[in-house]
């Protein structure tokens, strides 16, 4: 498949590069690009050569909601490329959780000594390890203790949530994409890290009651999918289920917190990494 890269370089006198690169990328996001790569000078943002929409990305950066921002662009199409090889070059590193966990790729030398070893080659799927909110969701699954339960990662992307969670113990483990290629990803990087017991779903909040109910639902998605879909996630658990969210920022806890005990989930606590955010919830049971 055809992908165009975008190259966006931005000045502002107030606020630093790489945040304006995380709120680039989830505004962005929102119109069908599919993965991102930010450094110092800007951002790399690639979508699919049927989902480009030039007037849709000039929509975004003349409502980019921080203020005292400039942008520059450039539009390439890429034909036919290696996006192993793109994302090699495009500063997909190991991540690493203290010595619980590593989040590599492939074309990444070993090491040793790590308690969980999660092996993810993304191509244009989301979900290295490298972003906020997956190191947030990592950190908060990995003191878990998953052995027998029942578990699933919703919006997986690459599956990095739901392969930790089947190398923790987890009894089932499903992971779920409204994208295809995502869920191609998914299944390539299970067969990777030998967790081939992970049930792949295309499909997004709707399927869930099919696989339900589940003891854990990780959704790292973004505030308004989650904000819509909350109930089917509550629907999901079992008494005393946990709901892990993220893919926000910290401004939207409140909103996020709010719908939570819409839908009868009692949230335990907040962490922020950068500006990001992850809630976890707990399923209120009768005279709780």
């Amino acid at each position: 498949m055809n992908y165009y890269e975008l190259v966006f370089t931005s000045s502002s006198s107030t606020i630093e590069t790489e945040i304006v690169n995380d709120v680039l990328a989830a505004e962005l996001a929102e119109i069908g690009f599919e993965s991102f790569a930010g450094d110092e000078e800007g951002l790399k943002a690639y979508v699919a050569e049927r989902l480009y929409d030039a007037e849709a990305v000039r929509g975004v950066l003349a409502a980019f909601p921080l203020p005292d921002v400039d942008f520059r662009y450039t539009a390439n199409l890429i034909v036919g490329r290696d996006w192993n090889e793109e994302w090699e070059k495009n500063y997909f590193k190991p991540v690493r959780f203290g010595r619980e966990c590593i989040i590599r790729a492939s074309f990444h030398e070993a090491e040793p000594d790590f308690a969980h070893t999660v092996i993810i080659d993304p191509k244009m799927a989301f979900g290295t390890g490298n972003h906020e909110t997956t190191y947030l969701m990592v950190s908060e699954m990995l003191p878990l203790d998953l052995a027998g339960k029942e578990v699933l990662d919703m919006g997986c992307g690459t599956a990095v949530l739901a392969i930790l969670a089947a190398l923790k113990g987890a009894k089932r483990v499903t992971a779920a994409d409204i994208d295809e290629q995502a869920c191609d990803n998914a299944l390539e990087n299970i067969r990777l890290n030998h967790t081939e017991g992970i049930q792949v779903v295309l499909g997004g909040a709707e399927r869930i009651a099919e696989y339900a109910p589940f003891d854990l639902v990780f959704a790292n998605i973004n505030r308004n999918i989650l904000l819509n879909d909350m109930s089917r996630y509550a629907a999901a658990l079992k008494p005393e289920g946990l709901l892990f969210l993220s893919g926000f920022y910290e401004s939207d806890v409140q909103v996020i917190e709010e719908e939570c005990r819409c839908n009868g989930l009692v949230v335990q606590s907040v962490a922020t990494r950068n500006d990001w955010a992850v809630v976890r919830a707990v399923i209120q049971t009768t005279g709780s």
